[in-house]
């Protein structure tokens, strides 16, 4: 069951093969067997998802199913889930219980989504191997000696084990894509303002994207046609008619042209990432594509705008968590200001700290011109770059990650090197571009990622791109030692 693609499992449930509690209890299983190995969940939500499997094969029987009836599916544990622990992987939120859905989560419900659980990730999506959450590392099931990549580490891990079908994911500066390449498997960050951020618990909100982690495109089209779409609710949601992703998926490709910006392909790529992407760029040119070279010269100043705009955007955010109203709060305060302090100290850990402390250091009254301004205006450079190139282009591709998965604790204790894993990753969410990883051929037996980038509100033609090289690859089908 767990190699089915969603397409498969949708149809086998409706002709009864097996039902929604078989299945679902299959991947329960499969987590209780195999997750002690990975980490990859922080919450296994059992008796909740068996009861709503239960319902969704009372739905499948009476023919009055939802496109993802029965279909069991895991949740980034940034998204508020009704009545079950949401943590952020955070030691902050280790005790809160959402009272509502996130819009994501009540949308993909209402299409007959079975909720396996919350799974891990780095503390408030800040990290890109998923080492700071509070809950502990999670491992890359190839090698689970190295780290999945990160902030959605758990999921991406979760999905390229076999634990659940697909996952949701979140993105502000390559976390969907990016854990997405280290474990080889398909992750898409849509349009900033496609899918609604009501209900997922901020960390830098002018970056900050939900999107889909699956194993393939055509599975991540069925997932993200049902997350998609206007949310009143959210004032960043974008009233944008959404296309039918599904639908789409079988475009041919002849006359694509496809931008290669010479900024991603110098010093820092592994040569043989370089050259696992060099032979998938000749696949697509077998497919009908043209390659032409592009240039994003501000693409280099990504990351110290990321680093700037995004630590002031959590500082702001992360003042909410003050032991006051929600969340940790420290034993026996002498006054308020002990209260903050120590609550704000024990709650976060090292990183988290660290942002906040950039963050609240650029928005000060002396600094705010100096760094804030400035990375913002860099950050309207930067999307400009990406206007020129699409006038040139239908997509960008490159590497997503200059390297494959790094062992544990390498990167840890330095922050920049562990910051420079998202540098081609970064600019799509300062232009709020869609963008999505998929795999391509390994180097040493670990995964490596294609990134694809496309125009605003184009996410149905990434889809589409992805999905037709997938028609003619099998990277996406490869599947880790062990956990097959």
């Amino acid at each position: 069951m767990q190699n089915k693609t969603i397409a498969q499992l949708a149809a086998e449930l409706r002709l009864r093969k097996y039902s929604s509690v078989e299945l679902t209890q299959h991947y329960l299983d499969r987590i209780q067997r195999l997750d002690p190995q990975l980490n990859s969940f922080i919450t296994v939500a059992a008796e909740s998802a068996l009861a709503a499997a239960a319902r969704a094969d009372h739905a499948l029987k009476a023919g009055d199913a939802g496109p993802l009836t029965g279909i069991p599916i895991a949740h980034k544990d940034i998204f508020c889930t009704a009545g079950v622990k949401t943590t952020c992987g955070s030691k902050m939120l280790d005790n809160f219980i959402a009272p509502y859905d996130a819009t994501v989560v009540e949308k993909l419900a209402a299409a007959g989504a079975v909720m396996l659980g919350k799974t891990n990730m780095d503390e408030f999506a800040m990290g890109s191997s998923n080492e700071t959450s509070f809950y502990g590392a999670v491992h890359n099931p190839w090698d689970t000696q190295r780290v999945p990549g990160g902030s959605s580490g758990g999921s991406a891990a979760a999905v390229a084990a076999r634990l659940c079908p697909v996952a949701t994911g979140t993105d502000t500066g390559g976390s969907i894509r990016q854990p997405a390449a280290l474990c080889g498997i398909t992750g898409i960050k849509p349009t900033y303002g496609r899918c609604s951020r009501w209900g997922m618990i901020a960390f830098a909100s002018s970056l900050d994207q939900a999107g889909v982690m699956a194993r393939s495109a055509a599975d991540a089209a069925f997932i993200l046609d049902e997350m998609a779409g206007f949310d009143e609710r959210d004032s960043t949601s974008v009233n944008e008619l959404v296309p039918d992703y599904v639908d789409a998926l079988d475009n041919d490709l002849h006359g694509l042209r496809i931008g290669l910006p010479k900024e991603y392909f110098g010093a820092g790529l592994d040569a043989r990432i370089a050259a696992s992407i060099d032979e998938a760029l000749k696949e697509f040119q077998r497919l009908g594509a043209t390659l032409h070279e592009i240039s994003l010269p501000n693409s280099p100043l990504s990351v110290p705008v990321y680093y700037v705009v995004a630590p002031a955007e959590c500082s702001s955010n992360l003042a909410r968590f003050d032991g006051v109203r929600y969340g940790h709060r420290c034993d026996n305060p002498q006054d308020l200001k002990d209260l903050y302090c120590r609550s704000r100290a024990e709650g976060f850990g090292a990183e988290v700290q660290r942002r906040i402390l950039i963050g609240t250091y650029v928005l000060s009254a002396g600094y705010y011109d100096a760094y804030y301004l400035k990375a913002q205006r860099i950050r309207h450079l930067i999307a400009d770059d990406f206007n020129r190139a699409f006038e040139q282009v239908d997509v960008i591709m490159g590497p997503t990650s200059p390297t494959t998965a790094f062992p544990l604790g390498v990167n840890y204790d330095d922050p920049v090197a562990m910051y420079l894993n998202d540098i081609y990753t970064i600019a799509t969410n300062l232009a709020g571009l869609p963008g999505m990883s998929i795999p391509v051929a390994p180097v040493d037996s670990l995964p490596v990622g294609l990134q694809i980038i496309g125009n605003y509100f184009d996410e149905a033609r990434l889809l589409n791109v992805a999905h037709r090289f997938q028609h003619v690859t099998h990277w996406h089908q490869a599947a880790p030692a062990g956990f097959e």
